[in-house]
């Protein structure tokens, strides 16, 4: 369970980056019932440090909260500032332990540097990509992911990718309901499917009047339990199928079968997590069909079986059926 955070703030840190690290473990949200984290943004020795767009900021402390963290972030820097080797050090100590290890955008390099990503899957921006993969060959970069997790170490792409992966962290801690309160109160989706891919290549249409398929989106969660084959969403959209198809994966990054597989993942989430339904029922609710298809697809996103994870989340959310 993570209750330490600790935050590296080196010179020449991007505020955003940062700044996103501290809203979602920063901000103090227990008042409305989120569990909240004991916080601290460090520099190697406690000193301010100057930001990337030339203003300082004050930490609260220098490195002597990673030693105990249970979660430290490293935002994105410039890449060929070599980090301090107490910073390093302190890292790879951290990793020694097993704490987990979190980059945003280019901190994903600090990590390389300190020799915690050979063997690793990870991820960084996708501008960075082949130097991160230059840099550090025995690393197993992926330039499409929004964010990777590997073990201990999570990274994340650019800039608001970092958002995603503190959220998955929030939810992986602490369930759906509750990662999706904080996405709330940020006003940001909770969760984003698909990768890098859709920003470099098909960008969103830019105008308001521009067809998009945000409304079949929006039908299709409405209708997990439903056959939804790509014959189905392509005729409610008067298209071929293999432009549908196409036109699907311009707009989200993935798949028909895999955003769908996705979204009823997360609907059986908070099924387990909200009801007392059993697996069978909750397998039939989300679209899975069987228990057995549910187990497979739950394990592979989520990392647990169904029945682990609603024992994780006993107790939080009960209703009888109805998800909020």
């Amino acid at each position: 369970m993570i209750e330490r955070v600790a935050v590296l703030a080196l010179p020449g840190v991007a505020p955003f980056e940062l700044g996103v690290l501290c809203e979602v473990f920063g901000v103090d949200r227990t008042a409305d019932g989120i569990p909240g984290y004991d916080f601290s943004v460090c520099t190697a020795d406690g000193r301010a440090v100057r930001t990337s767009l030339g203003f300082e900021i004050v930490p609260h402390s220098d490195l002597a909260p990673l030693a105990d963290a249970d979660l430290i972030g490293v935002p994105a820097r410039p890449l060929d500032d070599r980090a301090p080797p107490e910073v390093l050090d302190a890292l790879r100590a951290a990793d020694a332990r097993g704490a987990d290890l979190l980059s945003v955008c280019t901190g994903s390099f600090v990590l390389g540097e300190a020799g915690l990503l050979d063997g690793r899957r990870c991820t960084t921006h996708w501008r960075h990509a082949a130097e991160m993969a230059r840099r550090y060959p025995n690393a197993d970069v992926h330039p499409d992911a929004l964010y990777i997790t590997d073990g201990n170490i999570l990274t994340s792409a650019g800039t608001a990718a970092g958002i995603d992966l503190g959220l998955h962290i929030v939810r992986r801690e602490h369930g759906s309901e509750i990662a999706n309160m904080v996405a709330r109160r940020m006003v940001v989706p909770p969760h984003r499917d698909g990768g890098q891919a859709q920003y470099i290549e098909a960008p969103m249409p830019a105008t308001d009047t521009a067809a998009t398929l945000e409304p079949l989106l929006a039908w299709v969660v409405e209708h997990l339990d439903e056959p939804l084959t790509v014959e189905r969403l392509a005729a409610r959209e008067h298209m071929a199928v293999r432009t549908f198809a196409r036109r699907f994966v311009a707009e989200t990054g993935v798949s028909p079968h895999e955003w769908i597989t996705t979204q009823r993942v997360l609907l059986a989430r908070r099924l387990l997590e909200q009801t007392d339904l059993g697996v069978d029922a909750v397998a039939s609710r989300s679209g899975f069909g069987r228990a057995a298809v549910l187990r497979h697809h739950f394990s592979r996103r989520v990392g647990t079986a169904p029945s682990d994870y609603r024992r994780r989340f006993a107790g939080r959310h009960r209703s009888s059926g109805r998800v909020r």
